[in-house]
């Protein structure tokens, strides 16, 4: 069942946060991760918009981004992903 990792950004360090994003790449196909969306927030139609950029990366299951998170290779980039952004990290799954 397919599960997807959704994260919301607002930025603090510009050149920070594009070391971050083009670091994450490769430590996902380890995983089958494969991202769907990078974009940004342009205007809440609803309620109050509190970021600045959202990302969408499709995994095979839960146990995969669990894994991804968990490995050598993501967790190397946490104090870069802490200095250029604050984000709010989720994951979702499928309903069978």
């Amino acid at each position: 069942m397919a599960a997807f990792f959704i994260v919301t950004t607002t930025v603090k360090d510009q050149d920070a946060y594009q070391t971050y994003v083009q670091s994450v790449g490769p430590t996902l196909a380890p995983f089958g991760g494969k991202a769907l969306l990078r974009g940004k927030a342009d205007c809440a139609l609803a309620g109050e918009l509190t970021h600045q950029t959202v990302g969408i990366i499709e995994f095979p299951d839960l146990a995969a981004i669990k894994a991804w998170h968990a490995s050598d290779a993501y967790q190397a980039l946490i104090p870069v992903r802490n200095e250029a952004a604050d984000m709010t990290i989720t994951a979702y799954t499928v309903p069978a």
